[in-house]
């Protein structure tokens, strides 16, 4: 089962819209298609972001429908303990804790709308960089394919 760090900006994106490959991919989450890796910093980054006042009025959520949101997806989440980190090594400073997750969690993959923040690094450390329409079109697509 592929091991996968969801940036920030996926689930924005899937708060936001459920027509999108964003969504799609944490419905896959959901029924168990692969495992999501997060790390204590990355989760709560996960929750300022989405309960910024812009999100939460884009998605029509509420603070506490945030927190129920968290919690699920907590559910389908591998913890990852930090044990290195290797920053500077994205364009974007706030991108540091996505990608030592992924790094520290050996992810197979980092899946985010923002590949050019992370394509050096990700280069660097030999970690497949896809957004969420590629990770779905790869390893989501048929409903019985094994990775």
């Amino acid at each position: 089962m592929k091991r996968i760090v969801l940036d920030t900006n996926i689930l924005v994106s899937a708060t936001r819209s459920r027509t999108g490959a964003s969504f799609a991919v944490l419905q896959a989450l959901r029924q168990g298609r692969f495992t999501a890796l997060a790390s204590v910093p990355l989760l709560l980054e996960y929750e300022a972001v989405l309960k910024r006042p812009e999100h939460l009025q884009a998605g029509g959520r509420t603070p506490a429908m945030i927190d129920a949101f968290l919690d699920a997806l907590c559910l389908h989440v591998e913890p990852v303990h930090l044990h290195y980190l290797w920053r500077p090594q994205t364009r974007d400073a706030n991108d540091e804790m996505v990608l030592e997750t992924a790094l520290n969690g050996r992810a197979d993959a980092l899946v985010t709308l923002n590949t050019a923040d992370f394509a050096r690094a990700t280069r660097r450390f030999r970690l497949n960089l896809l957004t969420p329409g590629e990770f779905y079109q790869r390893h989501l697509s048929s409903p019985t394919k094994e990775d």
